[in-house]
């Protein structure tokens, strides 16, 4: 127990090896690496899983830096509990209602993410090595990693710790170059049609006018433009 009658809600390791591999089948179930560079970055991916809920359920490494430093500073009374380490729930006063706001927003991020990379998952896998530009693949070139990105996000804004914010940069980075690369093998592969389309397709975020089609697109199915 620690601070009055709430518990201790860390020091569950097997809870956290079981989310680490929960949501790796499920991102492998979509973006399965085929090559080296694809290896490192889904190894960037791993190494964020395992940060993150080894802080979630195991130790809670921010919030234990945080008092240390802070001390009474902290706004959190009982920073052990497993509430409170929604930090940013903590940040905006530890109410009922900051944790329904950053559960909702959060678990809404990571449900945008899951439409993304299932949909852009399910037309590769239909178009049998073709080139897809339809679809959600009108509104983004790489509309997966777009999911990718929307999931973790979402984790940052339900569970923020120090290392799975320095460590979401490099894998943004590492999932640019990536797409980069495959970009550049598409060209070789398509040609003339690959030039096209990149110059009149963004290659991860639709302008802000356009996103309510391109979500309705990966949630429905229904035809682009």
């Amino acid at each position: 127990m620690h601070g009055g009658d709430l518990e201790y809600a860390y020091g569950m390791w097997v809870v956290a090896a079981f989310n680490v591999g929960l949501f790796l089948f499920f991102i492998l179930s979509f973006l399965k690496p085929r090559g080296g560079q694809e290896w490192r970055s889904m190894g960037v991916v791993v190494a964020f899983l395992v940060a993150l809920f080894s802080e979630m359920y195991g130790f809670p490494l921010t919030i234990y830096l945080l008092t240390g430093w802070l001390g009474d500073a902290y706004p959190a009374l009982q920073p052990f509990n497993h509430k409170l380490g929604h930090l940013w729930v903590v940040v905006f006063g530890g109410s009922t209602l900051a944790w329904v706001i950053v559960m909702g927003l959060s678990l809404l991020l990571m449900l945008m993410g899951y439409t993304l990379l299932s949909k852009g998952w399910r037309q590769i896998h239909a178009a049998r090595g073709g080139l897809v530009t339809d679809g959600i693949y009108a509104y983004a070139r790489h509309p997966q990693y777009t999911g990718l990105f929307l999931l973790i996000i979402g984790f940052l804004v339900q569970w923020p710790t120090f290392l799975t914010v320095l460590m979401a940069p490099v894998m943004l980075y590492a999932y640019v170059h990536l797409a980069r690369a495959e970009e550049r093998r598409a060209e070789d592969e398509f040609g003339e049609a690959y030039r096209e389309y990149v110059q009149k397709t963004p290659a991860f975020f639709p302008p802000r006018n356009q996103w309510k089609a391109f979500l309705t697109v990966g949630i429905a199915g229904d035809k682009a433009r």
